[in-house]
């Protein structure tokens, strides 16, 4: 097994277990409380919408949307790692197949091995900081998913038409 493969499948189980751990701390801790303030401003936003005083309505409305915001990203981050983590497991145990040397297999790996780990983290930023910097830091670590699946895709093809 090449390194390329070892880095792969020992990355994708930290990563599943990083996900997972991360998601059982989110439903204990934190999940009940973002649903009852959605559930609450939903709430808010109705009764002051009933009263006629559609900027106090307004406000609860933005903040259903701004708790929504991060409710939703902190979900897809959690679920996104360990899709990815599966993903590296199973590259990890063909990549060797591929019609790559080592070292492109292993550049394949680490662009993989990054991109799983950093888009869902940039994903996380997001919610502390709605800047440009996390949407370019999610955007590149899609993209090196992206351009690793592709890379992968490319020596598959390439040693399907040596045989």
């Amino acid at each position: 097994m090449s390194a390329a493969s070892k880095l792969l499948i020992f990355g994708g189980l930290v990563l599943a277990a990083f996900g997972m751990l991360y998601g059982l701390h989110y439903a204990l801790f934190v999940e009940h409380q973002t649903l009852d303030r959605m559930g609450g401003s939903l709430a808010t936003a109705f009764v002051d919408a009933a009263e006629r005083n559609l900027p106090a309505a307004q406000l609860a409305i933005d903040d259903y949307a701004e708790t929504k915001y991060d409710y939703v990203r902190q979900v897809d981050a959690h679920s996104h790692w360990i899709g990815l983590a599966m993903l590296m497991i199973i590259f990890g145990t063909v990549l060797d197949r591929t019609g790559f040397g080592e070292r492109t297999q292993f550049i394949i790996a680490i662009a993989l091995a990054l991109g799983s780990f950093g888009f869902p983290g940039a994903v996380i930023l997001q919610t502390f900081t709605r800047g440009p910097v996390a949407s370019a830091l999610a955007v590149a670590g899609s993209a090196l998913v992206i351009a690793a699946m592709g890379a992968a895709a490319v020596g598959f093809a390439r040693q399907h038409s040596r045989t």
